[in-house]
């Protein structure tokens, strides 16, 4: 029993009736839209014995970040085991195997060598691109789109998701023009395609377009927030917009709406929750009670086990004034570091320091936060997030030196900033800070 796709990919035990769900499960996830979950249990109830849908489902809990939905991704990978399955099938198995016990580069590099055979499976492209995204990887998030792209074309199911994820992968590799272009091109094709939309907002981000960017988000609001699961996360890229210009009653106003006006238990927008009431912090901003509202949540997405989601974690705990959850959680990456699986790295290189400089800003440490931060900047990346994201590491370091009175680390590390974002007012104010020190 077996199904062919529109691209001639064969799907081991699948029927029609349990083929139609899965595919929309695909669609949903290739646009960030819908409940490709419970889309692909459809499939896995009318087909127990289909072997992608059980790695479909997988893969959706392993990408997660969080420890009972790591859970669930090994459950998914011990029922598609036995299942028969073709040898692409078998290589998916294997990399979901990989994710679920916490080896992220096993995974891509299976991946990578089932696009690089089979090149229109755009299900190893999408999840291969995320496993690059959580683990900081900029040249593959490009490459491994970029090896598929020639086999992909116009009209084809999904077409505007891979222009989307060649978008993303050439912004983190500062092409801004051709990836703004691809980006563009690809919510032209499909409007709901929250990757795309969110790919040329980074552009934007990282070119200090502010203006720009806040048209762009703003043009069309309901296509890429209907239904979808990345639409916190592009909110968060508008609050970045609005928190550049010093707008900071548009970004509580944003905060307290679509980013985090409902409490979410969910690690990636809690992230973005804490990623931006951080930068308000660092602002010498009063955010009143939301930080402790955030706080609350973050235990439940289990400590020590991404590390770029402790140090986000960390922020909440300590713009809530909590030295339980913060000594808990350090605990948890020293545990974490003695792992086997590539949190462990995640965690010594970068994560257990840059928690610590967190820690040690809230406590007025500031002197201890830059000393902490200084040697893994260039290593940040290591750790998982966007250039975008990774940003809040930076504006951490600013402010720790300018409060440190360090005068010349401060005028050294804004002069920087000005000359990367140059049309940047924060860093305009950051830069004017830097010199009253000199002068003081």
């Amino acid at each position: 029993m077996a199904i062919r796709d529109a691209f001639g990919l064969t799907f081991s035990g699948a029927t029609e009736t349990g083929f139609t769900p899965y595919s929309q499960a695909v669609r949903e996830l290739l646009c960030f839209i819908g409940d490709p979950v419970a889309s692909v249990d459809r499939a896995i109830s009318a087909d127990p014995g289909f072997v992608m849908a059980h790695v479909f489902k997988g893969y959706l809990f392993g990408l997660a970040t969080e420890r009972d939905a790591t859970a669930v991704a090994r459950a998914c990978h011990e029922a598609a085991l036995p299942l028969a399955a073709t040898t692409r099938e078998e290589a998916h198995v294997l990399a979901l195997g990989h994710l679920a016990n916490g080896r992220w580069h096993d995974a891509a590099r299976i991946l990578e060598d089932v696009a690089i055979e089979t090149p229109l499976d755009a299900l190893a492209l999408q999840v291969g691109h995320q496993i690059d995204f959580f683990t900081g990887n900029a040249r593959m998030l490009r490459d491994r789109i970029a090896r598929a792209l020639p086999s992909w074309q116009s009209g084809m199911p999904g077409y505007h998701a891979i222009l989307g994820m060649q978008a993303f992968g050439l912004e983190e590799m500062g092409d801004y023009t051709r990836a703004e272009r691809l980006g563009r091109t690809a919510v032209e094709i499909e409007p709901r395609d929250g990757w795309a939309q969110h790919a040329v907002a980074h552009v934007m981000e990282m070119q200090s377009r502010q203006r720009d960017g806040i048209v762009w988000m703003r043009a069309n609001p309901e296509a890429w927030t209907k239904e979808s699961f990345l639409q916190v996360h592009n909110w968060w890229h508008l609050a970045l917009f609005h928190y550049d210009l010093g707008e900071i009653d548009q970004v509580l106003a944003l905060y307290d709406g679509p980013i985090y006006g409902a409490p979410s238990a969910m690690a990636l927008n809690m992230v973005d929750a804490s990623a931006l009431l951080w930068r308000l912090h660092l602002g010498g901003i009063d955010v009143g009670d939301r930080w402790a509202a955030l706080a609350a949540n973050w235990p439940k997405a289990g400590a020590g086990d991404y590390a770029f989601n402790d140090a986000h974690a960390m922020m909440a705990f300590v713009g809530a004034g909590l030295d339980g959850p913060a000594l808990a959680l350090l605990e948890a990456q020293r545990e974490a570091m003695h792992g086997s699986g590539d949190n462990a790295a995640f965690t010594r290189d970068v994560g257990h320091p840059l928690t610590l400089a967190i820690k040690a800003f809230g406590e007025a440490n500031y002197t201890e936060a830059v000393q902490l931060i200084r040697p893994i900047r260039a290593i940040a990346n290591r750790f998982g997030g966007s250039h975008a994201q990774r940003d809040v590491i930076d504006l951490t370091l600013i402010e720790a030196a300018l409060r440190a009175g360090d005068r010349a680390l401060a005028g050294a590390l804004t002069a920087e900033r000005s000359m990367a974002r140059p049309d940047s007012p924060l860093s305009v104010l950051l830069a004017r800070r830097a010199a009253d020190l000199s002068e003081n």
